[in-house]
């Protein structure tokens, strides 16, 4: 019995360990969304809360804040990658909306060693 309890507790244990968020948009390509503004706006704004959005910018807008308060744990390698190189562009090119972002989603600025040493990190 207390095996049995035991092996249920490891499993458990290994399935929220490898809980990620989904791969579905994983291929999108990130560097033609960044070289074109016309591109790369709109998905600011659905975060934003100011425009539409695409089922890929609804799938971002529901994990960003998890992401950002967990320094992307849950992200996958290409999702990791992706993230950096989009949001240094935003920092670099679009530092109005940056700001927006950092009012929206980290206000008193708690999470900013979070998301530094993320970008900091490999790309």
């Amino acid at each position: 019995m207390k095996f049995l309890v035991v092996a249920i507790l490891v499993t458990m244990a290994a399935f929220v360990v490898a809980e990620t968020y989904t791969d579905r948009y994983d291929n999108i390509d990130i560097d033609e969304i960044i070289a074109n503004r016309k591109l790369l706006v709109p998905y600011i704004k659905c975060i934003l809360d100011q425009g539409r959005c695409t089922p890929e910018g609804k799938e971002l807008k529901a994990h960003i804040k998890d992401a950002l308060q967990t320094s992307c744990t849950k992200c996958t390698d290409k999702q990791k990658k992706a993230s950096r190189k989009v949001v240094k562009h935003i920092r670099a090119k679009e530092q109005d909306y940056w700001k927006q972002l950092l009012a929206k989603y980290d206000p008193d600025s708690q999470y900013v060693q979070n998301y530094e040493s993320f970008l900091a990190g490999d790309d």
